[in-house]
């Protein structure tokens, strides 16, 4: 009776430590408290009922010859009508075309076995409700993708590997996909509606996400690998509430971002290893008109914990961020090999929105050619392909950066403001850099930068300030 008891009580701590709230479709939320400087709602883990769906049941073949799109969506149909749980990918290699999850349900993978993805753009129709960097349209099915759903998860430690000899070709650029860009970004800038954006067509050739989940709510992104992916990586989109965690992402072709998260809140992400071809992580809140009729900003975001070897950036903010940016907490993250900087905010005059509140902390870097950095006139190819509709400055202030250790690096921090609308109120602390090369840092249009502690073995005391 004795022992009966202490097995009854250890169970009710347990309980009180680890609350299960229920969800929907049987679906349970486990509460995870998770740390900032500001205030942030808890995110909750989705815990799934014990009922497995495994591919084969419903027709599935391994050996990566025979097409299992139709097997797959069998699979997570029957699992959404059971009211969730697993949709089990076994050992093995198993070729699909896109693969579209619904509510409740679980895409495991198995150790061992990996979904192996076409590249036939054919079979990614018909087109779907996606967006193209911070414009919303319907383009070709990301390979992983969501709209609507709530309690939605890719689990275990199997990997996403899609063939790529297509969308390598569709990495260049050439009149007929510039010409669309122009034409998609005409169509978002005069109030065109969405349902009219039909960007899948000829040679307009915009490639599609790997993973896309579109207005989802409770999401769980955990432990599998990632190699390769057409376009951006991980995109969360208008999304509420998730856990991404120990994910092994490799993508190092033309703008794989490692994960994405644009006009979403409450996420934790930790644990990661990023590997890019692009930034590493980057937080978005869409483009001009789209994301001012969308009205949805960015916001309570951690990142903590994670490893990046390479990429363009450790944190990246923006372009596309006129639906605003609040509250992110980057600590405890390592740069392992080499990035172009390690922190930054990029925006131009079409963009309007805000940034403010972002705090990055306690960072290890092997290697960069700078820290920090800020720049209000960034367009790339946009700024002479299409006209300035209307202009909108950013708001940018409350920019917080401290514990930072580096290896190597040209300089510390280049901020260009616009005078029109100056970033105020910047803060870099406590900055370690063993080897610099000597450049001068730069700061311009700045409002209250604040330098305490700055400390590197060789560079020039001039900083050119305006």
């Amino acid at each position: 009776m004795a022992m009966i008891l202490r097995i009854l009580f250890i169970a009710a701590y347990l309980v009180s430590f680890f609350p299960l709230y229920a969800g929907v479709g049987g679906v349970k939320h486990q509460k995870v408290e998770v740390e900032a400087p500001f205030p942030m709602d808890s995110v909750y883990l989705c815990v799934f009922p014990q009922k497995d769906f495994p591919i084969t049941r419903y027709g599935a073949k391994e050996g990566g010859k025979v097409l299992n799109t139709k097997a797959i969506a069998r699979a997570v149909d029957a699992c959404h009508r059971a009211g969730g749980g697993r949709v089990v990918v076994p050992a093995g290699e198993w070729l699909t075309g896109p693969v579209h999850l619904k509510s409740n349900v679980n895409l495991h993978l198995e150790k061992g076995a990996v979904l192996s993805f076409t590249d036939t753009p054919l079979d990614y129709l018909p087109a779907v409700m996606t967006s193209w960097e911070g414009m919303e349209c319907y383009n070709y099915s990301p390979l992983v993708y969501a709209y609507d759903c709530e309690n939605i998860a890719i689990t275990g430690s199997g990997t996403l590997a899609p063939r790529m000899e297509t969308w390598k070709k569709w990495f260049a650029r050439p009149q007929a996909h510039m010409d669309a860009l122009k034409k998609l970004y005409e169509m978002a800038s005069t109030d065109i509606a969405v349902e009219k954006r039909q960007m899948a067509e000829g040679e307009n050739n915009l490639r599609p996400h790997l993973i896309h989940l579109n207005r989802c709510r409770n999401v769980l992104l955990e432990d599998f690998s990632i190699r390769e992916s057409p376009f951006w990586t991980i995109h969360l989109y208008m999304c509420k509430g998730g856990i991404v965690r120990r994910l092994d992402v490799k993508a190092n072709g033309h703008n794989n971002d490692g994960i994405d998260l644009e006009m979403s809140r409450d996420f934790l992400i930790e644990n990661c290893t990023f590997d890019q071809g692009d930034d590493a992580v980057v937080i978005k809140s869409g483009r001009n008109r789209d994301a001012w009729r969308l009205d949805t900003p960015s916001e309570n975001i951690v990142i903590r914990n994670c490893k990046i070897l390479a990429g363009h950036t450790l944190l990246g903010i923006g372009s596309e961020l006129s639906g605003g940016i609040r509250n992110i907490f980057m600590h405890h993250c390592d740069v392992l090999g080499s990035v172009r900087c390690l922190f930054f905010i990029k925006t131009n005059c079409r963009r309007g929105g805000f940034v403010e509140n972002i705090h990055l902390e306690d960072i290890t870097c092997n290697k960069t050619g700078y820290l920090v950095g800020l720049d209000m006139d960034v367009m790339y190819q946009w700024r002479d392909l299409v006209p300035t509709y209307e202009e909108r400055l950013t708001s940018i202030k409350g920019i917080h950066v401290r514990g930072i250790k580096c290896g190597s690096a040209d300089y510390v921090y280049e901020f260009s403001g616009d005078k029109r609308l100056k970033p105020k109120d910047i803060f870099v602390r406590d900055v370690y850099v063993d080897k610099a090369k000597g450049a001068s840092n730069r700061s311009r249009n700045v409002i209250n930068l604040m330098l305490d502690n700055i400390h590197y073995s060789q560079i020039r005391p001039d900083v050119v300030s305006e």
